[in-house]
Protein backbone atom coordinates (compact mmCIF):
# COMPACT_ATOMS: atom_id res chain seq x y z
CA UNK A 1 0.00 0.00 0.00
CA UNK A 2 1.24 3.48 -0.90
CA UNK A 3 2.16 5.89 1.90
CA UNK A 4 -0.50 8.60 1.75
CA UNK A 5 -0.05 12.23 2.79
CA UNK A 6 -3.31 14.18 2.80
CA UNK A 7 -2.95 17.84 1.86
CA UNK A 8 -5.73 20.08 3.13
CA UNK A 9 -6.45 23.75 3.76
CA UNK A 10 -9.17 26.34 3.45
CA UNK A 11 -10.25 27.95 0.20
CA UNK A 12 -7.58 30.33 -1.07
CA UNK A 13 -4.90 28.91 1.21
CA UNK A 14 -2.61 27.82 -1.62
CA UNK A 15 -3.16 24.06 -1.91
CA UNK A 16 -2.74 24.13 -5.69
CA UNK A 17 0.52 26.07 -5.44
CA UNK A 18 1.92 23.53 -2.98
CA UNK A 19 0.68 20.45 -4.86
CA UNK A 20 2.12 21.80 -8.14
CA UNK A 21 5.54 22.16 -6.52
CA UNK A 22 5.41 18.57 -5.26
CA UNK A 23 4.37 17.45 -8.74
CA UNK A 24 7.43 19.14 -10.25
CA UNK A 25 9.74 16.91 -8.20
CA UNK A 26 7.93 13.71 -9.24
CA UNK A 27 5.39 13.13 -6.51
CA UNK A 28 2.10 11.64 -7.68
CA UNK A 29 -0.83 13.99 -6.95
CA UNK A 30 -4.36 12.73 -6.37
CA UNK A 31 -6.52 15.88 -6.36
CA UNK A 32 -10.16 15.49 -5.33
CA UNK A 33 -11.10 18.79 -6.99
CA UNK A 34 -9.71 17.54 -10.31
CA UNK A 35 -11.48 14.21 -9.84
CA UNK A 36 -14.76 16.02 -9.10
CA UNK A 37 -14.35 18.18 -12.19
CA UNK A 38 -13.85 15.11 -14.39
CA UNK A 39 -16.82 13.31 -12.84
CA UNK A 40 -19.11 16.29 -13.48
CA UNK A 41 -17.82 16.66 -17.03
CA UNK A 42 -17.60 13.04 -18.16
CA UNK A 43 -20.00 11.00 -15.99
CA UNK A 44 -23.29 11.38 -17.85
CA UNK A 45 -25.40 9.97 -15.00
CA UNK A 46 -23.95 12.44 -12.49
CA UNK A 47 -24.16 15.43 -14.83
CA UNK A 48 -27.78 14.61 -15.69
CA UNK A 49 -28.68 14.43 -11.99
CA UNK A 50 -27.08 17.83 -11.40
CA UNK A 51 -28.89 19.40 -14.37
CA UNK A 52 -32.24 18.01 -13.18
CA UNK A 53 -31.61 19.30 -9.66
CA UNK A 54 -30.45 22.84 -10.46
CA UNK A 55 -31.79 23.56 -13.93
CA UNK A 56 -30.63 26.16 -16.43
CA UNK A 57 -29.22 28.58 -13.85
CA UNK A 58 -25.97 26.59 -13.60
CA UNK A 59 -25.55 25.81 -17.31
CA UNK A 60 -23.42 27.30 -20.06
CA UNK A 61 -24.88 28.23 -23.46
CA UNK A 62 -23.88 24.80 -24.82
CA UNK A 63 -25.83 23.09 -21.99
CA UNK A 64 -22.67 22.00 -20.17
CA UNK A 65 -22.40 22.58 -16.41
CA UNK A 66 -20.70 25.81 -15.36
CA UNK A 67 -18.77 24.72 -12.27
CA UNK A 68 -18.25 28.28 -11.08
CA UNK A 69 -22.00 29.00 -11.16
CA UNK A 70 -22.73 25.64 -9.55
CA UNK A 71 -20.27 26.28 -6.73
CA UNK A 72 -21.59 29.80 -6.19
CA UNK A 73 -25.16 28.52 -6.05
CA UNK A 74 -24.57 25.66 -3.59
CA UNK A 75 -22.50 27.84 -1.28
CA UNK A 76 -25.69 29.85 -0.73
CA UNK A 77 -27.83 26.82 0.05
CA UNK A 78 -26.73 24.31 2.69
CA UNK A 79 -29.17 21.56 1.68
CA UNK A 80 -28.17 21.80 -1.99
CA UNK A 81 -24.48 21.79 -1.04
CA UNK A 82 -24.91 18.63 1.04
CA UNK A 83 -26.94 17.02 -1.75
CA UNK A 84 -24.14 17.69 -4.25
CA UNK A 85 -21.42 16.47 -1.87
CA UNK A 86 -23.34 13.26 -1.15
CA UNK A 87 -23.78 12.71 -4.88
CA UNK A 88 -20.12 13.25 -5.75
CA UNK A 89 -18.09 12.00 -2.81
CA UNK A 90 -18.67 8.23 -3.16
CA UNK A 91 -17.45 8.53 -6.77
CA UNK A 92 -14.58 10.82 -5.78
CA UNK A 93 -13.41 8.46 -3.04
CA UNK A 94 -13.59 5.41 -5.29
CA UNK A 95 -11.54 7.15 -8.00
CA UNK A 96 -9.09 8.30 -5.31
CA UNK A 97 -8.51 4.68 -4.28
CA UNK A 98 -8.06 3.67 -7.94
CA UNK A 99 -5.40 6.34 -8.48
CA UNK A 100 -3.57 5.51 -5.26
CA UNK A 101 -3.28 1.85 -6.36
CA UNK A 102 -1.38 2.83 -9.50
CA UNK A 103 0.82 5.54 -8.00
CA UNK A 104 4.50 5.35 -9.03
CA UNK A 105 6.20 7.60 -6.46
CA UNK A 106 7.31 6.22 -3.07
CA UNK A 107 4.58 8.30 -1.45
CA UNK A 108 1.63 10.23 -2.85
CA UNK A 109 -0.06 13.53 -2.07
CA UNK A 110 -3.84 13.34 -1.68
CA UNK A 111 -5.33 16.83 -1.99
CA UNK A 112 -8.56 16.90 0.07
CA UNK A 113 -10.13 20.31 0.88
CA UNK A 114 -13.01 18.61 2.78
CA UNK A 115 -10.81 16.23 4.78
CA UNK A 116 -12.37 17.14 8.13
CA UNK A 117 -15.89 17.77 6.84
CA UNK A 118 -16.02 14.27 5.32
CA UNK A 119 -14.24 12.66 8.29
CA UNK A 120 -11.41 11.30 6.14
CA UNK A 121 -8.53 12.06 8.53
CA UNK A 122 -7.86 8.38 9.27
CA UNK A 123 -7.65 7.49 5.57
CA UNK A 124 -4.18 9.07 5.35
CA UNK A 125 -0.93 8.20 7.09
CA UNK A 126 0.01 11.85 7.54
CA UNK A 127 -1.83 15.18 7.26
CA UNK A 128 -0.17 18.27 5.78
CA UNK A 129 -1.95 21.59 6.18
CA UNK A 130 -1.46 24.67 4.01
CA UNK A 131 -2.24 27.46 6.45
CA UNK A 132 -3.05 31.08 5.64
CA UNK A 133 -4.64 33.77 7.84
CA UNK A 134 -8.34 34.29 7.13
CA UNK A 135 -7.77 37.90 6.03
CA UNK A 136 -5.34 36.68 3.37
CA UNK A 137 -7.78 33.98 2.26
CA UNK A 138 -10.47 36.61 1.75
CA UNK A 139 -8.16 38.79 -0.35
CA UNK A 140 -7.15 35.89 -2.56
CA UNK A 141 -10.63 34.54 -3.30
CA UNK A 142 -12.03 38.03 -3.96
CA UNK A 143 -9.30 38.50 -6.57
CA UNK A 144 -9.48 34.96 -7.96
CA UNK A 145 -13.27 34.58 -8.19
CA UNK A 146 -14.22 38.23 -8.63
CA UNK A 147 -16.68 38.15 -5.74
CA UNK A 148 -17.56 40.59 -2.97
CA UNK A 149 -16.03 40.71 0.52
CA UNK A 150 -19.35 39.53 1.99
CA UNK A 151 -19.50 36.53 -0.38
CA UNK A 152 -15.90 35.61 0.39
CA UNK A 153 -16.51 35.67 4.15
CA UNK A 154 -19.63 33.55 3.74
CA UNK A 155 -17.78 30.89 1.74
CA UNK A 156 -15.07 30.69 4.41
CA UNK A 157 -17.65 30.50 7.21
CA UNK A 158 -19.17 27.40 5.60
CA UNK A 159 -15.87 25.51 5.84
CA UNK A 160 -14.35 24.07 8.99
CA UNK A 161 -12.33 26.50 11.10
CA UNK A 162 -8.63 27.21 10.80
CA UNK A 163 -8.24 26.10 14.43
CA UNK A 164 -9.86 22.73 13.68
CA UNK A 165 -7.55 22.14 10.71
CA UNK A 166 -4.47 22.94 12.76
CA UNK A 167 -5.60 20.61 15.55
CA UNK A 168 -5.69 17.52 13.30
CA UNK A 169 -2.59 18.27 11.20
CA UNK A 170 0.77 16.58 11.61
CA UNK A 171 2.68 19.15 9.54
CA UNK A 172 1.99 22.74 8.45
CA UNK A 173 3.15 24.91 5.57
CA UNK A 174 2.61 28.59 6.35
CA UNK A 175 1.85 30.13 2.97
CA UNK A 176 2.77 33.81 2.76
CA UNK A 177 3.12 33.68 -1.05
CA UNK A 178 6.92 33.53 -0.81
CA UNK A 179 7.72 30.82 -3.37
CA UNK A 180 11.28 30.41 -2.05
CA UNK A 181 9.93 29.54 1.39
CA UNK A 182 7.39 27.16 -0.12
CA UNK A 183 10.16 25.41 -2.09
CA UNK A 184 12.12 24.94 1.13
CA UNK A 185 9.06 23.31 2.68
CA UNK A 186 8.68 21.08 -0.38
CA UNK A 187 12.34 20.02 -0.24
CA UNK A 188 12.19 19.22 3.47
CA UNK A 189 8.85 17.41 3.45
CA UNK A 190 9.77 15.28 0.44
CA UNK A 191 12.84 13.99 2.30
CA UNK A 192 10.80 13.49 5.47
CA UNK A 193 7.88 11.70 3.79
CA UNK A 194 10.24 9.53 1.73
CA UNK A 195 11.85 8.45 5.00
CA UNK A 196 8.47 7.75 6.61
CA UNK A 197 7.36 5.86 3.52
CA UNK A 198 10.44 3.64 3.55
CA UNK A 199 9.99 2.98 7.27
CA UNK A 200 6.31 2.19 6.74
CA UNK A 201 6.96 -0.30 3.93
CA UNK A 202 9.73 -2.05 5.86
CA UNK A 203 7.31 -2.51 8.77
CA UNK A 204 4.65 -3.90 6.40
CA UNK A 205 7.13 -6.46 5.05
CA UNK A 206 8.14 -7.51 8.58
CA UNK A 207 4.48 -7.85 9.59
CA UNK A 208 3.72 -9.97 6.51
CA UNK A 209 6.66 -12.27 7.30
CA UNK A 210 5.55 -12.61 10.93
CA UNK A 211 2.00 -13.48 9.90
CA UNK A 212 3.27 -16.02 7.38
CA UNK A 213 5.56 -17.72 9.91
CA UNK A 214 2.82 -17.76 12.54
CA UNK A 215 0.43 -19.51 10.14
CA UNK A 216 3.12 -21.89 8.88
CA UNK A 217 4.24 -23.07 12.30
Amino acid sequence: MTYIVALTGGIGSGKTTVSNEFKKIGINIIDTDTIAKNIIEFNSTISLSIKKKFGKKILNIDNSINRFLLRKYVFNNKNDRLWLENLLYPKIYQETKNQIKITQSNWCLWVVPLLIEKKLEKKAHRILLVDTPVKEQIKRIIKRDNISHVEAKKIISLQTTRKARISISDDIIFNNKNIKNINLYIYYFNIFYSYLSEKYHKKKIIDIKKNYLTKFY
